[in-house]
């Protein structure tokens, strides 16, 4: 059986180390570990390696695939490449994924290009079905909180998007406290309720602990962190210095060199030794620490190979903290 073959060939996925949480007060599980495609999943990556991961991902317990209409490089060959590979590998295991995807950002020029309107949401989805070459999504995201549209509209076509068999369940992504209650109840007046918020979260990044996860449990809505690894901050990749193809290296992105600060880099260190006494790599406590939160259903991962995926999975070997772990953990961790 050749290293590509042997995917997809493990019956006993569901009894591997990936185990899974209701989202919020639904009847839906997710896996802990859920595998996003922001990142090398584009036609700008190394295919055979997305296709591995993919694979990889699904034989391991790993179910649920999140994308966004403008992800991958040039936007939208994330969900093309996706698609490609779940006609040609996971078709008659659609009914075992849960595929996610989301509409809110800039996707293409012009002025229904980008924001909450309906005419944009709804236009999205159809664009993103035909990527993926799927009759429906199991989560459609408003991306993000457009304050330029009213929120009855931005709902009203979350809402329509499952009365037409679109979408299976609705969430909001990065959307305020405020707006996201508002967007719970509309939701539900509709008949649609919200099931899940996603929101960005890791040790370096606790806003969302104040307020947004606090209401989400009140309102029996799942969360799902993205970034838990803070765009690789999490690891030790960074501990000796930038590497020449890591993320910080280039001049664009979300993660740049003069955000590693000398302060940022001792406070990793620091983290790294209390992982290691756990017998864990930074990045698999940094990913361990999220679920410390009974709110967390699942967190998000970025992997660029096959052995980080495996490594991140690993990490839920080990999920219990001790409070002094905890105690320690938070003082070193924060905003960075």
């Amino acid at each position: 059986m050749s290293h590509s073959e042997k995917y997809i060939a493990n019956n006993d996925r569901y009894n591997s180390a990936v185990s899974y949480n209701y989202c919020g007060k639904s009847g839906l599980k997710l896996p802990k570990i859920s595998l996003g495609l922001w990142h090398n999943f584009g036609d700008v990556d190394d295919a055979d390696e997305a296709l591995s991961m993919i694979k990889y991902a699904f034989d391991n317990g790993i179910t649920h695939f999140d994308l966004a209409n403008n992800y991958g490089t040039p936007y939208g060959s994330a969900e093309k490449n996706f698609g490609r590979i779940l006609k040609e590998h996971l078709r008659k295991y659609r009914d075992e994924l849960i595929i996610s995807t989301k509409a809110g950002h800039e996707m293409w020029p012009g002025p229904y290009g980008d924001g909450g309107a309906r005419k944009y949401l709804i236009a999205s989805l159809e664009q993103s079905l035909k990527r993926m070459q799927l009759d429906y999504v199991d989560i459609f995201y408003s991306h993000r909180y457009d304050p330029n549209t009213p929120i009855e509209e931005t709902m009203g076509a979350l809402s329509d998007m499952v009365k037409q068999g679109k979408a299976l369940y609705v969430g909001i992504s990065k959307y305020p406290e405020d707006k996201a209650r508002e967007a719970y109840q509309i939701l539900r007046k509709n008949g649609t309720p919200c099931v899940i918020y996603q929101g960005k979260y890791s040790l370096l990044s606790r806003e969302i602990e104040q307020e947004v996860l606090p209401l989400a449990a009140e309102q029996g809505v799942g969360f799902i962190g993205f970034s838990p690894l803070a765009q690789g901050v999490l690891s030790d990749k960074y501990l000796n210095g930038i590497p020449e193809n890591s993320r910080a290296a280039h001049s664009y992105g979300f993660l740049q060199q003069k955000q590693l600060t000398p302060e940022l880099i001792e406070r990793i260190g620091k983290l790294n030794s209390i992982a290691a006494l756990r017998g864990q790599t930074l990045a698999q406590m940094a990913l361990a620490w999220c679920f410390h939160r009974k709110e967390v259903s699942s967190v998000i991962v970025g992997t660029s190979s096959v052995k980080q995926l495996q490594d991140n999975i690993d990490a839920l070997k080990n999920l219990q903290f001790s409070d002094e772990e905890l105690w320690q953990i938070g003082e070193l961790g924060g905003r960075m």
